[in-house]
């Protein structure tokens, strides 16, 4: 699908400001300074950005691979500059919300924006309804920098909402350790390496940005950038912190369960040992032993009455040495 907007002065009566502002409006077709919105595209709609804003194809194509690196680049003959970025991005399977990363493709041509991707990014949305203040198209560096820095914010929203998941699945696991509590801990542990190879190939992205002469920058742009690269590095560090943390939860909780399954072998070897030594007893003797209902046994029930006591004598003995000795806890 391709979206066209394009910035819209409001008047001070409708801003409610002194100022004129600007606010971002879809548009039926590309314009001068227009920001392009292309996700999922069709064989036409990629026609379409190859014949009316000359991008390259080759751009189009990395912008869509999934396994493309963040990078930027740039075509001398047409003057257009890439720019790919991984972004967070969430999914559901099968009712359970997972978090991955998906490169997005911003594409600066000479009079235009191109973000192109994969997927409908809910990211974009706050510039699409104007959420965001201060955002006009015509100020293409800048607008490119302030998307940058939603994707860090992105960021650190969800790495803020899997330290929360994370306290939630401890305190689950303190109480009983269930599978369904271990499933969703390795589920963020695969969550927090996305993020943390994903944003550690972004922070090297920004940090070619900053050096770079193909993408024009003031000193407000300047100033920007190095607001968006303190907000990747903040989650790239809460990234390692919490994958620390959550690699460090999975060894205590290995160890823990086989701890306990130390234990209950070690109960179960005690409780067999403690049966075992009665039918020693019984081994001797039990054959020759007449039992309740034969008949002998109103005459001769003592063998029995005997046998029977020093079997439970055997067993509180050996319990208590066991006890003793701490093998039944």
């Amino acid at each position: 699908m391709i979206e066209y907007y394009k910035s819209s002065c409001l008047s001070n009566r409708e801003s409610g400001s002194k100022n004129t502002n600007s606010v971002i409006v879809p548009t039926d077709a590309i314009v001068d300074d227009c920001w392009v919105d292309v996700f999922a595209p069709t064989a036409e709609e990629i026609e379409i950005l190859k014949d009316r804003l000359g991008i390259p194809e080759d751009f189009i194509q990395d912008s869509l691979d999934e396994e493309e690196r963040p990078r930027m680049d740039y075509d001398e003959d047409s003057g257009i500059v890439l720019i790919i970025v991984d972004i967070p991005f969430a999914k559901t399977e099968k009712t359970i919300m997972k978090y991955e990363t998906t490169p997005i493709g911003i594409i600066l041509t000479k009079k235009n924006i191109v973000t192109i991707s994969n997927y409908d990014i809910g990211i974009l949305d706050q510039f699409k309804n104007n959420k965001v203040k201060g955002i006009n198209l015509c100020f293409r560096t800048q607008f490119i920098f302030m998307m940058l820095l939603s994707f860090a914010n992105e960021y650190l929203r969800l790495l803020r909402n899997i330290d929360k998941n994370l306290d939630l699945t401890a305190s689950n696991l303190s109480k009983g350790i269930k599978n369904s509590d271990l499933y969703e801990i390795m589920e963020i542990s695969k969550t927090l390496v996305y993020f943390t190879t994903s944003l550690k190939s972004d922070e090297a992205l920004l940090e070619k940005l900053i050096r770079s002469r193909a993408v024009k920058k003031f000193d407000e742009d300047n100033e920007l950038l190095d607001d968006v690269i303190i907000e990747f590095k903040q989650a790239h560090e809460m990234s390692e912190i919490y994958s620390t943390i959550v690699n460090n939860t999975q060894d205590a909780y290995s160890s823990i369960i086989n701890n306990n399954m130390n234990v209950v072998m070690k109960i179960l070897a005690a409780a067999t040992f403690i049966l075992e030594i009665p039918n020693i007893f019984t081994s001797f003797f039990g054959q020759n032993c007449p039992m309740p209902w034969d008949e002998s046994f109103r005459e001769h029930p003592w063998p029995f009455i005997c046998l029977t006591g020093i079997c439970v004598i055997a067993i509180v003995v050996t319990a208590c040495f066991m006890k003793k000795k701490d093998l039944l806890s």
